[in-house]
Parts: structure tokens; sequence; C-alpha cells
């Protein structure tokens, strides 16, 4: 079993390059899951690509364990997503975590409008430290990242190492364009967020995302009129082949 402590590049190559090369999504998954097993977990935002997964993985594997981590500031049409969801694929281990510190404290500590004065350490507190902290106890996870999503992503492999983490990031979704999943989404008549049908291509905490306008860079709604692209969980340099 391939482990962020034991792994090489040779190793990493053979999967991807050998291994997986001509597979489909559900035979990654179905190697993910063979591979580890409960030490696989799927952490999951409850977007486009994360309701598909939800759904390819309700069928390799019934009782997965899948995260989503409440920062505490996500639209109200995401939750009632997580809810419809939940009702929908009762053997999965839906699991909500919570950061470590409240709003109120958040508030407290770091001032009022974290999110806008300084982001990255918003995001640092309300979800790499809670994500962190979760996910090392699992050998691998699973991410919905796709390869055209942006320019920091186009290089994603099915089997990464995750250097943030410490841990094998598997991303069965890489080969995925836009109109797949919201056809697989449409053909199999999964929920979705309802912001989608708004101009909301990608979905995060409220303070932080926008519509875009029509023809724009669907991420370009998130934390629009700053620098930042990323939450920080999937840049280059976390993560390698």
């Amino acid at each position: 079993m391939v482990t962020f402590q034991t792994v090489s590049e040779q190793q990493l190559e053979h999967l991807n390059e050998i291994v997986l090369k001509e597979k489909d999504t559900v035979d990654v998954l179905k190697w993910a899951y063979e591979t580890y097993g409960d030490e696989l977990v799927y952490s999951c935002s409850f977007g486009a690509e994360g309701v598909v997964l939800v759904d390819l993985i309700s069928k390799v594997k019934p009782n997965a364990t899948i995260l989503f981590l409440d920062t505490n500031f996500h639209f109200k049409e995401t939750y009632e997503l997580v809810e419809k969801v939940k009702n929908k694929y009762p053997q999965l281990n839906i699991q909500i975590i919570q950061p470590a510190i409240t709003v109120e404290q958040q508030a407290n500590e770091h001032g009022d409008k974290l999110w806008e004065k300084d982001p990255d350490r918003c995001c640092q507190l309300r979800k790499l430290e809670p994500l962190e902290k979760e996910i090392s106890k699992y050998t691998a996870w699973i991410s919905g990242l796709r390869r055209e999503q942006s320019p920091t992503r186009r290089n994603t492999q099915y089997v990464n190492i995750d250097r943030r983490f410490h841990s094998i990031k598997i991303c069965p979704l890489i080969h995925w364009k836009e109109e797949e999943v919201w056809m697989y989404i449409k053909l199999n008549n999964l929920s979705y967020n309802e912001l989608h049908d708004n101009n909301y291509p990608s979905i995060g905490c409220f303070h932080c995302t926008s519509q875009v306008a029509e023809g724009m860079d669907p991420r370009s709604g998130r934390w629009a009129n700053s620098a930042k692209t990323e939450c920080g969980l999937h840049l280059p340099g976390n993560s390698d082949k």
C-alpha cells in the first residue's frame, strides 16, 4: 500500500502511468477503496463535482466516510443540500466537522471580518487547520479536483503526494469536463446546490463567494477583488504528481 511515509516517485509514476492510466473514475475509486479501505476518506464541499463523487462512491463503497467542513459561513443552500444528500444515502457515514474556534471567538481574537483583512488567515483557521486535524487520521483522502478548473490544477494526477496533510490524495475526476459533470447530474437526477443556477459555478463561504459574469473564469467569483485564488488546500507544492 502506498503511503505518504513510504511512497517514491517511481511508485507514483507506475500507478499513474501504468496501473491507472487507462482506467475510468469508477475503476480509480475501486482501486482506492480496495487499497485503503476504511483508511480512505472523502473531503466533500458539496459542489457539482462533490455530488457526482458522492453518488459514485455510494456505488463502490456504500458505507464510506465523507467529511463536510462546516466553516459556519456557508450559504443556506449548501446546508440544505447536505441534508438532502444525507437523506438520499443513509448508509454513507457523512461527518460534519467544525473549526476549533467559533465565529465569536475568531472575532474576539482576530477582529471583525477577518475574511476581508486577512483571508489567508481566515481560511487557515476555518478550513485548513480543522481539515488537517481530521485528514491526519486517515492514510489517504479523495478530492474532486479537475484539471480544467484552473492553471494550478492542470498537472493533478489520479494519485498525488499531499505534503500539507502528509497524506496520499486521490483525484478520480481529473479528466472530466464541466459539461460531463452536469450531464451526470442531470442523467442521474442528483440534487445540487441551487446557487449553481444563479451564476455561482464555484461555491465557498458566503463572504468570499460572488456571482460570475458569463464568459468569465468559473473560479473568478472566489475571493473576488483580491489576488487570492485558492484556500490553500490545493496549492502547488502541497501536492506533487
